[in-house]
Order: structure tokens, then C-alpha cells, then sequence
């Protein structure tokens, strides 16, 4: 049994990360940035800020194979698309119906799991992967009656669900034999030149957006992903990784929440019920079922 205590107590710090990680989407929606933009300057500050801690890491680096290194540019790439496609949704669909439905990972690693590396799981974890696929359902078949918008959005929040999920799996394979700090940096940084590249083949202007924008930029990389994801990984030398994974249940509610009280959004009657079915199947499976499904996936807090 884990004895050691964190100077601060555990669910005041586990508060602090849900609600930063849930003003992510916040902070997208007050963009006018384009989504490769914000996402590039994000993981672009992410990193500057986690470089000065980099050096005791730096003979692991050099340790590296090649098919690492080749494993460490697929994951960016996968973490890249993941934003581009998820932080693009925001611009057609709510903020609720988005993070419920990027919740979903977790269901999308164990689905691959099983696929790639025959990972079985409980009936309790295929139940509650039922429930929240059906609840997904409902949160399309509520945005339908929105505008066609709406589904775009849900389609590419979908889409980046299931690429931060294959990102999740390279990730736990990677984490096997290297630090997890290392893994992140260069997964971080390998990203932000992936959105790079994407951004000057596009056409897309990296400088000349209002100080505003580049407020929310050092925003999105201090708030939820230094005093959310980052933190969630401290807490993992403190509290079990399904503890720590509970976070992907606070997100969807917090930012719901948030997106109501800051951006005037409201949720129909379908897209509660399916934000309930959603919320409810994820937590019979982190719960309940989850035995083997990719457990080093979890300490990789990475996907909003």
C-alpha cells in the first residue's frame, strides 16, 4: 500500500486538475485562432516550460533505439491530429456534447487493445462500454435537431477521440522503457512540429494575432495542462492510476458547467440523457471492469 501523503490534501488537488483541464475547452471557444494555430503554441509553450526540468533525462534520450524515436514522431503526430480535429470540433458543436464525447477514450483504448494485443476485459467493462457508446448516440441524436453543424463537430470531436486513443496505446508501450517525463517532452514537442508543418503547408500565419489570442496560447498550456495533466501525473506517486483516470468523468461536468455559466450554453433533454448514459457507462467500466486494459495509458493525462 502507497503510505506516502502529498503536502496538500489529495481531493483538493484532484478539484484543482478537473477544473483546470475543464476550462481546455473554455479557452479553445474564446479563440478566434485557428485550431493548428492554437494547438501548435500550446504544445510549443508546454514544452519550454517543461524543458529547464529535461536535463536528469538526458541519458535516456541518448539511450533511445531508432524505432523509439520512429514510435516517439508516430505518437506526436497521433497527439497533433488529436487536437487539430477535437479543438476544430468546438468551432460546430457545444462544449458538453465535445468532452462527453472525447470521454469516450478510455472505451476506444480498450476496444484497440483487444484488437492489437488481444487485452481481454470483464462483461462489467463491455456493459459500461455499451452504455456510453449508446449515450453517444443520444448527444448526436440531440445535436440533429441543432443544425448541421453540430454533427460535424460531434464527427470530428469522434475522430480526435479516437486518435489521442491510438496515441494513448504507442504511449504505453513507450512508457514500458522510458520515463514518462521524457516521453511526454519529446511527444510534446515532436507535436508542436507536426502543427508546424501543417500550418505552412496550409498557409496559415504563425504571428499577427491580437495579444488576446496569445494570452489564451500561454493559457491553454499553463492552466489545463500544467495544473491539470501534469499535476494528474504527480498524484500518480500519491493515488492508484484508476483514481487518477476519474478525471476523465470531472472534465465533461466541469466544462459543461463552465461553458454554461461563461458561454451561455445549454443542453436539450437528449443530449442530457446522453451526457447520463455516457457519464454512467464510463463509470461502471473505470470502476467495475477495468482489469488489464492498458493501465500505463492512464498515467498519460494528456488528451484535452
Amino acid at each position: 500500500m502507497n503510505i506516502k501523503k502529498p503536502p496538500v490534501p489529495v481531493p483538493l488537488l484532484m478539484l484543482i486538475g478537473i477544473v483546470a483541464i475543464s476550462f481546455s475547452a473554455i479557452f479553445i471557444k474564446w479563440s478566434s485562432a485557428p485550431a493548428s494555430v492554437q494547438g501548435m503554441y500550446r504544445l510549443l509553450f508546454t514544452s519550454l516550460l517543461m524543458l529547464p526540468f529535461a536535463r536528469p533525462y538526458s541519458g535516456a534520450a541518448f539511450a533511445l533505439k531508432r524505432k523509439d524515436w520512429l514510435l516517439l514522431g508516430f505518437s506526436g503526430f497521433m497527439l497533433a491530429l488529436h487536437f487539430l480535429l477535437w479543438m476544430g470540433s468546438l468551432k460546430f458543436t457545444s462544449v458538453a456534447s465535445s468532452t462527453m464525447i472525447m470521454a469516450l477514450e478510455p472505451v476506444f483504448i480498450m476496444i484497440g487493445s483487444y484488437v492489437l494485443y488481444k487485452e481481454k476485459s470483464t462483461k462489467s467493462a463491455i456493459l459500461g462500454l455499451g452504455f456510453a457508446i449508446f449515450g453517444t448516440v443520444f448527444i448526436g441524436w440531440g445535436d440533429i435537431g441543432l443544425s448541421a453543424d453540430n454533427i460535424k463537430g460531434d464527427l470530428l470531436s469522434v475522430g480526435g477521440t479516437v486518435a489521442v486513443s491510438v496515441h494513448m496505446m504507442v504511449g504505453q508501450r513507450l512508457v514500458s522503457r522510458m520515463p514518462s517525463y521524457l516521453y511526454s517532452l519529446i511527444v510534446f514537442i515532436s507535436a508542436s512540429m507536426v502543427f508546424a508543418v501543417y500550418n505552412l503547408a496550409a498557409g496559415i500565419a504563425f504571428f499577427g494575432y491580437p495579444p488576446k489570442e496569445w494570452g489564451i496560447f500561454v493559457l491553454l498550456a499553463i492552466v489545463p495542462t500544467v495544473f491539470g495533466h501534469i499535476l494528474f501525473n504527480w498524484l500518480l506517486q500519491y493515488v492508484s492510476a484508476t483514481t487518477v483516470s476519474m478525471n476523465i468523468l470531472g472534465e465533461p461536468v466541469g466544462a459543461s458547467i463552465l461553458a454554461f455559466l461563461l458561454l451561455g450554453e445549454k443542453l436539450n433533454s437528449l443530449q442530457w440523457a446522453g451526457g447520463i448514459l455516457v457519464m454512467g457507462g464510463l463509470a461502471v467500466y473505470l470502476y467495475a471492469g477495468r482489469k488489464k486494459t492498458a493501465p500505463a495509458a492512464e498515467s498519460l493525462q494528456t488528451a484535452s
